[in-house]
């Protein structure tokens, strides 16, 4: 089967959500299927080679990541009733390479991942032959914008970003809509993201393939850094800058005031300057970009999920229970696991319940040690991608468009 993959990122290197989903779909899939990519490729990337992208791929193609100016963002978004994700990477330049290609090459399935990427369904609608059209949705996105506007409404400095996120949750939720009903079948991340993206279309096809790891990647990591707690992800995401604004705030005094000298590490690319507020916190670390987090997960004694706004399955989550890293979570920031409070990781709401959590944690090695091995046993059970490929691969053959569509 000749596969093609429009991804918002070049795949490599994996180091957030969306590129550690779509390196291990090429690897995956270019074990049985020939995988094409096109994709973006953000100004940081340019420094790395697409390292094993080449062997793995029949071909790669990239285009710089279009710049929008603070100008014609507002412009679009005054002016026009389209979502703002769904404009921020449109390139007439891409959109006329993708016709090309169409136009001289075929394939089984082209697969969007991503609602960033949907602008060049109709595209895609006019190929000959039609492929199976794949929405990969990465989040079900109206649901992450209406939790976002909830979140900062508590808060009066944040009432404009709440404004902003009310806009733009009735604006996907059409969007959405729109969309689902025009693929051939979408896959979801979760049993929720699949009830949210229910609810805006409740009569199209959509199966569940969560997030996984690659079970052989987090096998004897040496242990390079050292701290208390640790939270990982890509650090201008707005759910991330949330949870550790609210974790750093609210929850980490409450855990320094009982024990003095705890350490909180956050690791990821782009730090927002929103978090510059928590760098003179003391015992916090911020250290931006990192080639690998897996020497951080090796160090860490409780790995925090403060999240309040987000969705689908987090692979921060899954790489913290493969590498045996205890996790206290909101049940946000776990929704989508099929987790049990207690058994896999620690689920705390408040403050004060999230502080006490993380405490007795640290308190009791043996507890950490019981509750990371029941996440990393659950991890290799369910979220392996050698069991999540063939529900993938069963679209790709049960889903095939009927033959007057092509």
């Amino acid at each position: 089967m000749r596969i093609l993959l429009l991804t918002p990122q070049r795949p490599y290197p994996p180091h957030q959500g969306t590129t550690l989903r779509n390196f291990n779909l090429v690897k995956e899939l270019a074990k049985r299927h020939s995988v094409c990519v096109l994709t973006f490729l953000e100004p940081d990337q340019t420094s790395h080679d697409p390292g094993p992208l080449l062997d793995l791929c029949e071909w790669l193609e990239t285009a710089p990541v279009p710049r929008r100016s603070p100008a014609l963002r507002l412009r679009q978004m005054l002016t026009t009733s389209r979502p703002d994700m769904s404009l921020r990477l449109w390139s007439p330049e891409m959109n006329a390479r993708l016709a090309a290609i169409l136009r001289q090459q075929s394939f089984d399935v082209v697969e969007i991942e991503g609602i960033e990427m949907a602008p060049y369904l109709p595209t895609l609608e006019a190929a000959q032959p039609r492929p199976l059209i794949i929405y990969d949705a990465h989040n079900a996105e109206w649901i992450l914008q209406k939790r976002a506007c909830l979140a900062d409404l508590k808060n009066p400095a944040r009432w404009l970003a709440a404004a902003y996120s009310w806009v733009q949750w009735q604006r996907l939720r059409r969007y959405e809509a729109e969309l689902l009903h025009r693929v051939d079948h979408t896959i979801a991340m979760s049993h929720p993201d699949k009830v949210a993206l229910r609810d805006v279309a409740s009569d199209v096809p959509i199966t569940v393939v969560p997030n996984g790891v690659d079970l052989t990647a987090y096998d004897e990591v040496s242990q390079t850094f050292s701290y208390d707690l640790l939270f990982t992800g890509k650090m201008d995401f707005r759910p991330n800058i949330d949870a550790v604004l609210w974790f750093g705030r609210q929850v980490l005094p409450l855990i320094q005031a009982q024990r003095p000298g705890t350490t909180f590490a956050i690791v990821g690319q782009r730090p927002h300057p929103r978090l510059e507020v928590l760098r003179d916190l003391p015992g916090v670390t911020i250290t931006g970009y990192v080639d690998d987090v897996r020497p951080y997960l090796a160090g860490a004694s409780v790995y925090v999920a403060p999240l309040r706004v987000g969705g689908g399955t987090r692979l921060k989550l899954l790489e913290a229970m493969i590498m045996g890293v205890p996790i206290v979570s909101t049940t946000v920031g776990a929704e989508g696991f099929p987790v049990v409070h207690g058994q896999e990781l620690i689920l705390a709401d408040e403050p004060e319940q999230f502080a006490q959590e993380v405490l007795t944690l640290l308190a009791n090695p043996a507890h950490r040690a019981k509750l990371g091995t029941a996440g990393r046993i659950f991890a290799q059970a369910n979220y392996g991608w050698d069991t999540l490929i063939p529900q993938l691969e069963k679209v790709y053959h049960d889903r095939r468009p009927l033959a007057t569509d092509r």
